[in-house]
Formats: structure tokens, sequence, C-alpha cells
């Protein structure tokens, strides 16, 4: 990524929700829970059907170093556990809970001892909390270094560039007690000397309230960032708050950063106080389709179909529902689908929201490079795929895109660049694993 420019696209805002405090939605009929919800392998189940769950508990462990346990988020009698399928593709187990509407809280909620780094560490584990900004990695994963002297700076990610969603900035208004809790608890653990608060100038009302809570806390800062899009991408931001560059296949750490997203770290706080883990998420609910726009915070597991009724249903025939907004966000087959950890809205668009274009061929225009911020050219990356050359799109470092979007919001021959990208990130993954088993 150069130094030399900014790149990015503006979207609209659309930040109809942003006024809007989060309703608690009352427990649906059912939830069901799927035993993947984050990056690396899926939880164990640990429940059988007719079991009684209480809010809280647990009901999958952990499958590995990189995986995260799960969690009742109703009290109810464990009714099924099926296969799901998920929006990429795979499958995996599903606990379907039928609520007792009591939400009674389970007797191992209890705050955590923390006494030292390695129980910080086993606390943030204990909790569930993945990357709620989307990307679902472990966070305590994240934050297990054995050299914490290597972190510089930890960059809170308050930006929240994608359209329409309003979710985390209902957090940083919220549950600002919890999210600068969660900063000083980074600082005792983790020994980190600062911490960066990151929030694009699109929300003056945030950024004021953070300077404000900061002022007399020493190492903490914010920093108002340009509204442009995608600036909450971790390498993007990393770049615009701290100038540095993430090399091609490197972490942050290698630049001494470590990025949390905001409703990340208010939910660690919350753990490390109540001993209560993650068993709901603030979702905004917004799009064209939709009767009543609003921030709600649901169980995980509660039904696309339960959440949009709750919410007030909807005013136009739904033709597309998205995980996520625009952007980023990945289109539903069934409003049976479930809620899960990192998501954090549901925008749902009529027909008429459709962009049609003519062409379905590149026309060479090179808009797609102008805009990319990771400054790959998308447009020989698009081509490479369709030859199936694992050869070019190595050389053209596909593995660093980000799959925000931009050079297809960009794109006026509409091509699909960002699906051609994700199919080539795992064409080149399964030859490395095979190349790996050899």
């Amino acid at each position: 990524m150069s130094r030399k420019n900014l790149n990015g696209v503006h979207i609209p805002h659309r930040k109809n929700t942003a006024g809007m405090q989060a309703i608690k939605m009352p427990p649906p009929a059912t939830v069901t829970i799927p035993m993947s919800m984050h990056i690396g392998k899926p939880a164990n189940c640990i429940v059988a059907v007719g079991d009684h769950v209480n809010v809280g508990q647990m009901i999958g462990e952990p499958g590995g170093f990189v995986s995260s346990p799960v969690f009742a988020s109703v009290s109810g009698t464990v009714k099924k556990i099926v296969p799901m399928l998920q929006f990429m593709g795979a499958t995996c187990q599903a606990v379907v809970i039928e609520s007792d509407g009591q939400m009674t809280v389970a007797d191992t909620v209890k705050a955590p001892e923390i006494t030292d780094y390695a129980s910080f560490i086993n606390a943030v584990r204990d909790s569930g909390v993945v990357g709620l900004g989307g990307a679902t990695f472990p966070t305590a994963v994240k934050l297990d270094v054995k050299d914490t002297s290597r972190i510089q700076e930890i960059i809170i990610n308050g930006a929240e560039c994608e359209g329409y969603i309003t979710s985390d900035h209902r957090t940083m208004l919220d549950r600002t007690d919890e999210v600068v809790e969660g900063c000083r608890l980074l600082e005792k653990w983790l020994d980190v000397k600062k911490i960066i608060i990151a929030i694009e100038d699109n929300k003056p009302r945030c950024i004021q309230l953070y300077r404000k809570l900061t002022k007399d806390e020493d190492g903490m800062e914010v920093c108002a960032l340009k509204s442009l899009y995608p600036q909450g991408g971790e390498k993007v931001l990393i770049y615009n708050t701290i100038g540095q560059i993430v090399p091609e296949g490197k972490l942050p750490l290698d630049v001494g950063a470590i990025v949390l997203n905001c409703t990340t770290l208010a939910n660690i706080a919350r753990y490390c106080n109540t001993g209560m883990p993650l068993v709901e998420k603030c979702i905004t609910v917004d799009g064209s389709a939709v009767a009543k726009p609003k921030n709600v915070i649901v169980p995980i597991g509660m039904k696309l179909a339960d959440v949009f009724e709750q919410s007030g249903g909807f005013c136009q025939e739904p033709k597309k529902v998205l995980y996520g907004g625009p952007m980023m966000g990945i289109a539903q087959h069934t409003l049976d689908a479930a809620t899960i950890k990192g998501n954090n809205a549901l925008t749902c668009f009529a027909a008429s929201e459709r962009r049609r274009r003519a062409a379905a061929h590149c026309i060479r225009c090179g808009k797609c490079i102008d805009v990319c911020p990771m400054h790959l050219t998308p447009v020989f990356l698009f081509r490479a795929q369709q030859r199936g050359s694992i050869e070019a799109l190595e050389r053209g470092n596909v593995l660093d895109c980000i799959e925000c979007g931009s050079c297809a919001y960009i794109c006026p021959a509409g091509l699909e660049l960002v699906q051609s990208f994700r199919t080539a990130k795992k064409i080149i993954r399964d030859a490395q694993r095979r190349e790996a088993e050899k």
C-alpha cells in the first residue's frame, strides 16, 4: 500500500438509525445457534437433545486453539441438533433451543478472577468474544502475544464506514463505560502505552464524547478519520492512524499494532465485570424494504424472520437480504438463517434498489485500480482468475485483497469482482494446502 494516496470510494452514508438507541428484543420462540461463528475450527457441541440450558451456559467448547466457545442465548430446552448450511456454502452443527421465555441466567455466570496477563487472556477466551466488526477472528488468539513489548499501539476501531450500519456507533454512545473500561483493561494487562480510538468524522458527537472521556486518561487518544470507505479496514486503519504499512503476508503486530472493534472491546469489559459471555448482539435493521429502521439487541441465533417481524416488518417485498451492509454484506437465501456473532446489521432491499448495467465485460477504464485501498490491480486479477492462472494471481497479490467491494462499486461494467477474488483466494489456499500435504 503506497503512502502517496489514500484510495477508497465515497459512498452514501445513509446512517438513518444513528440517533436511535438500541431496543432489546424479547426472546423468540426458538433460537438456532451454530457451532461455527468464527474463523478457525468450529466449537464442539456439548449438549444433547432434551437438555435444559440457561442464558450464558456453554453449549459448545472450543474445537482447537483458533476457536471460540458458544453459549446459550436463551433459557429453555434443546429441541434439535441439526446440520446448518452457512452463507459460504459450508455446513456445521447447530443447536436449536426452545425458549421458556424466562431468560434465566446460568449459575456459571460469574465474574472471572483476573490477576495477571495469562488470566486476562483466559478470561477473553472464556467470554466467547471474537472480532465483532465482521472478521470474527477469536480475540483471545489475537491478544495472546508472547512478547507484549512488541505491542506499540492498540487501535480501537469505531470507524464503521459501511453504509446504513450504526450498531457500533450505538455501542460507542450507549456503552461508553464499558468501552473505556475495556481500554483500561488493555493498558493494565497488556502493558500497552498507547490506545487510539479511531472514529470517522461523520460521527462528530461520538468524537466529542470520547475526547472528553479520555482527556484525563494517560495513553488514550481519539483520532478523527476522514469519511472514506473502507476506512475501517484493518490495514487501512493502521496506515491512517499510525502511518505504518503492514507488509504483504504479515500481521498488524509486525508493525507493532493490534486492532480491536469497539463492540468487541465493550463485550470483553462486560465479561470481566459480570461473567456474562457473548450471548446477544446489537444489530442495525435498515434498507428500502424495512418499514421501521432501527437498532435492536437480539439473542444470538434468532432467526432473521423473527428479527424483521419484531422490528416492524417490511414496507415492500424484500428482494435481497444481507448479513451486513451493501458493500461487504453477504446475501442470504432464506429468512430462516440465524443471527451470528459477527452479524452487525441486517439490510434488506426492494427490487427498485437493484443496480442494472448493460455491459458485462471489462472496458479497461482503470477505475478499479484508482480506488483499491490496497493498491492492487483488480482488472488484471479478474482476468487472471478467469484464466485460472494461480501464478498471475499470486504475482498480483490477490491474498492482500480485503474484499471491501470498492472496485465492484465503481465498476461501470458491473463485474462481479469481489466474488471473483474470493474464488481466487480459495484456489490459491487449496493449492497451498495440497503442496503442504505432499
